[in-house]
């Protein structure tokens, strides 16, 4: 398969993903945008969070471009080395941290910025990032991010790990989840990831509660959709086929 319409076709028909899968590709340069891409300060009047980028995206079916100047939150702004000053903006998220309990002393969030650090992009790496559905998208993507269900996720994995047999290893931090865990590592493992949304993630950019995420890096793309068909022929499916062949048993009857 090489036409993303046909892959996003593939996707909606084995996993049905109430939102568009996105397409996302980083960009060196402003000028590396798509035509009609959506900038959220220049378009919209308003910056806003990389997460948002995603949201609009999936629900909308925008293209949508992020850049520093259009980005809100701190934290992406380190993660994407867009900071000006980085030393300066690691100290406002490490006060961040220990004000909303999310470390409880200075080791902790020692810690937690280590892990940050894991997914950080050198400053000058990527001036950018886009967002587009991946039925129509504007970018040659450099990962995919499906937003699904707990059993379509399982069927996600199932699709990542048919080929090979190996399982698919996901770290889980409940915060700077789908920019960082999601977009962020798989960029730079090129390993699909399982993603739990953050609390950033649900509260600006509105990810339901039994929503989860899957992010596919791009030349996986195919490997993915096959170990879904293989599996999809042999009735391993989304929706489950539930087994109600049998005689239902009611209150007060013997077993």
């Amino acid at each position: 398969m090489t036409d993303l319409s046909e892959k996003a076709q593939a996707l909606n028909r084995l996993i049905r993903p109430l939102t568009f899968p996105i397409a996302v590709k980083l960009v060196k340069d402003a000028a590396d945008f798509p035509e009609k891409t959506r900038r959220p300060l220049k378009d919209m009047g308003f910056k806003t969070n990389v997460c948002v980028g995603m949201t609009l995206a999936r629900r909308y079916g925008w293209t949508v471009g992020i850049m520093a100047e259009d980005n809100a939150c701190p934290v992406a702004l380190y993660a994407y080395g867009w900071s000006e000053s980085e030393p300066e903006t690691e100290r406002g998220i490490a006060d961040f941290m220990k004000a909303m309990n999310y470390a409880a002393n200075d080791d902790a969030v020692k810690a937690r910025l280590e892990t940050l650090k894991q997914a950080k992009l050198d400053k000058g790496q990527c001036a950018g990032i886009v967002f587009s559905p991946l039925e129509r998208s504007r970018v040659e993507p450099d990962l995919v991010m499906v937003f699904c269900n707990a059993a379509q996720l399982m069927r996600l994995v199932h699709g990542a790990t048919q080929a090979t047999g190996k399982s698919v290893h996901s770290a889980f931090g409940g915060l700077m989840a789908s920019c960082g865990e999601g977009v962020l590592q798989t960029f730079k493992t090129k390993e699909p990831k399982v993603v739990l949304p953050g609390n950033g993630d649900r509260v600006w950019a509105m990810v339901q509660d039994d929503e989860l995420l899957f992010t596919i890096p791009a030349g996986s793309l195919d490997q993915v959709i096959a170990g879904l068909e293989a599996t999809h022929q042999t009735g391993i499916r989304y929706p489950i086929p539930i087994d109600v062949r049998h005689e239902p048993t009611f209150p007060g009857q013997s077993r």
